[in-house]
């Protein structure tokens, strides 16, 4: 007997469920916008329960009838054989949706239904079934649409993308019928059948993984399952059932698992134990691997030729992140991931936005479009190869060149800009072989002239000493007006936007963090592998601090397996030494949200999990009398002094002792802790040395653009006696 069934979908996934019905067997299919109809057997409707990775329930649909008002709908209602549906000793749910001048309500549409069903029970002489909201045994589905009533019943049950496997699916799940949805479109299941291999470098809780797994193996995505609605149904025919079920679970057993590669990672350790959970349930450990592991660290597996294969991936959707401003710089850094390590494969990225997928710097071959509950997600897909070039999300320059001088200027600004030239002679042996991209250039070197200048990968930023009280205003103003025009001649700026001119003054409180502009461009420099954004118009600082490059370097080189704190962690550019580095974990503690922010976009930028490396808003002192654990590496880079709101007052002089008593509590017994300032008149208190091994590093720490300032900072290296 042949009837006629509706599969229902997420919006979009529709036309992949036509085609995995006609795979099935279905005839007479129709997408249409609630799913896909389609007609055939009873054991196709079995079938498609069991097998179907991509519909949420399939209907059996009973009639259509026309229906407008409340009473149309229960003498509709009324014409069905309801004795031939349901038990009288079962429970019912009916799930109405619609509209009409009558029916205001979906809950007084299916309460009209309800009643003839009911009414019809009493009138045969028959216990009347009870109404059950959570857990009916048969769900009927009602749908008013333009002056039509159809009626069918739910032989799902539980929406069928509910499969077992997954208890939590973190903070932004996919279901899991859109994770089958994005594989069939990215073409994984003829990838599988060809030795490809899959691969999700933010795999979560491993739901695009497991769902690959289950195409790959032939099993069915319902085995897990206990129970469907037509177990509920008086037409169910339970031994063809049975004979279906157990031929699947036949296919599943015979697969070959040997060939199959998926692999994930995540920088989440909590969400590497939530998939390996997932996948024990499913039995899979040893076809779905997976392991802790940062984007940055992510790589094409090399154990074995794997000339192509599927990446497929759901980056954080802002849950996590947050800041709108961190995410483009996640896409980009997983742009640059896949033109680097994944030529000659395909990739498919979901994204919530469209802006974000341009972000990742790579061009998209397709493009479709799903709704994961209210969410509308973008799939990307991509043909990696060499045509397909990636591009930075910010383009930088190259270092500057000194001009030919031919440009006319003035007498002032010739005598700054032949100390300019004859610095950078000096400095450009050691930047071409340590390949320095962001360095100071000028600090004040001719004192009437009295700023200092760093260069960031081909932009500059002037600061300017406040002039003494002694020297007139439009003195100081003409003298700055030459070193600008120095800089520009030398390193041949011509835009107004490659520059930056401010004047720096001791700032107190919230005035250090206090927006001096509000042009928010931020460029991508470069330090070794470390991808950091700066901005050199908006605030006092740029983000970087240049002369702390040579302790960033040794953190990286030391963090590998160890735990990272990094406390006054500013932008947190030296954590992400660390972290590229190999550290196992990081926490950085500052007391502004304007750094933190900064600090989450830094993270998106070179591929590192926010979980793995968490940010702590809170005063240092105060965190560090709560916080219970140990570290292997702190760095302790304090304001020289500090009043700002939510903090206690800090003097880096006056409180630097028992601000290490606190930070050394917190040290492993073979860690270590550098400690730094920038303080010129400071003076290590004696009490230090007497306590811990202590080792002045300073001149060891400061590097070569800084040497002609010795006192730029001071810098120690502590461990415990």
């Amino acid at each position: 007997m042949t009837h006629r069934f509706l599969a229902t979908c997420p919006a979009g996934v529709g036309v992949y469920l036509a085609q995995e019905l006609s795979q099935l067997g279905a005839q007479s299919i129709v997408e249409r916008p609630v799913g896909v109809t389609f007609e055939g057997p009873l054991g196709l409707a079995y079938r498609a329960c069991l097998w179907s990775r991509m519909a949420n329930r399939i209907v059996l649909e009973l009639g259509s009838w026309p229906a407008q008002s409340a009473d149309e709908l229960y003498e509709v209602a009324r014409t069905i054989r309801w004795t031939e549906q349901v038990s009288a000793n079962s429970s019912l749910m009916v799930d109405f949706s619609g509209r009409s001048a009558d029916i205001r309500n979906a809950q007084f549409g299916a309460r009209r239904i309800k009643d003839a069903i009911v009414d019809q029970f009493r009138e045969a002489g028959l216990s009347r079934p009870t109404v059950s909201v959570k857990e009916p045994d048969l769900r009927i589905v009602a749908r008013l649409s333009k002056g039509s009533l159809s009626i069918g019943l739910d032989l799902s049950g539980e929406s069928l993308h509910r499969r077992g496997y997954r208890l939590s699916g973190g903070l932004a799940p996919l279901k899991e019928n859109i994770a089958a949805a994005v594989l069939w479109a990215a073409g994984w299941p003829d990838q599988s059948r060809h030795g490809g291999a899959l691969l999700d470098p933010m795999c979560g809780s491993s739901t695009l993984l497991l769902e690959g797994a289950l195409m790959a193996l032939d099993r069915a995505p319902g085995l897990l399952r206990s129970a469907f609605g037509f177990h509920g149904w008086v037409g169910h025919d339970e031994q063809q059932w049975r004979a279906i079920r157990i031929e699947a679970e036949a296919r599943g057993r015979d697969a070959d698992q040997s060939d199959i590669e998926i692999r994930g990672y995540d920088g989440d350790i909590q969400a590497v134990r939530r998939s390996q959970e997932n996948i024990a349930r499913l039995g899979l450990e040893n076809t779905v691997r997976i392991r802790c592991k940062g984007l940055d660290a992510v790589a094409k597996p090399t154990h074995r030729a794997l000339d192509s294969g599927l990446l497929v991936v759901n980056p954080p959707w802002g849950e996590r992140m947050g800041d709108s401003d961190t995410l483009p710089h996640l896409y980009n850094a997983l742009g640059g991931l896949l033109s680097r390590e994944f030529n000659n494969w395909s990739a498919a990225v979901l994204t919530s936005e469209v802006s974000l997928g341009k972000a990742m710097g790579l061009k998209a071959a397709k493009r479709h479009r799903f709704h994961n509950g209210r969410l509308e997600l973008h799939c990307l897909q991509f043909e990696l190869s060499d045509d397909n070039r990636f591009k930075p999300l910010t383009e930088t320059k190259a270092v500057p060149r000194a001009s030919d001088g031919n440009q006319p200027l003035s007498d002032e600004a010739t005598v700054v800009a032949n100390r300019l030239r004859k610095n950078l002679r000096k400095l450009k042996p050691w930047l071409e072989r340590d390949g320095v991209s962001c360095y100071r250039i000028y600090d004040a070197d001719i004192p009437e002239y009295s700023a200092a200048i760093d260069v960031y990968e081909g932009q500059l930023h002037i600061a300017e000493y406040a002039a003494p009280k002694e020297v007139p205003e439009d003195k100081a103003e003409r003298r700055l007006a030459a070193l600008v025009e120095a800089a520009r001649d030398v390193f041949s700026v011509q835009s107004d936007g490659e520059f930056a001119v401010k004047k720096r003054r001791r700032q107190k409180g919230p005035d250090q963090y206090r927006r001096m502009g509000d042009k928010r461009d931020r460029l991508v420099v470069h330090e070794g592998s470390v991808k950091a954004l700066v901005n050199l118009h908006d605030y006092l600082d740029t983000g970087l601090f240049l002369d702390h490059r040579p302790l960033r370097d040794w953190l990286g080189k030391e963090a590998k397996g160890r735990h990272f704190l990094n406390l006054f962690s500013y932008t947190g550019v030296a954590t992400l030494h660390a972290a590229l580095g190999g550290a196992t974990t990081s926490t950085s503690v500052d007391s502004s949200a304007t750094y933190l922010d900064w600090f989450q976009a830094n993270l998106a930028l070179n591929g590192l999990s926010d979980r793995q490396h968490r940010s702590v808003r809170a005063d240092v002192r105060a965190w560090l009398e709560q916080d219970t654990r140990f570290y292997d590496i702190i760095m302790v880079d304090p304001p020289s002094f500090s009043n700002s709101k939510g903090a206690v007052d800090f003097e880096v002089q006056r409180d630097h002792l028992s601000l290490l008593q606190l930070a050394m509590a917190r040290l492993s017994p073979t860690g270590v802790l550098y400690f730094s300032t920038n303080y010129r008149r400071f003076e290590l208190n004696a009490a230090v040395a007497d306590t811990w091994q202590v080792l002045d590093v300073s001149q060891e720490s400061i590097p070569m653009d800084f040497s002609r300032n010795q006192r730029i900072h001071r810098c120690w290296r502590l461990t415990h006696a």
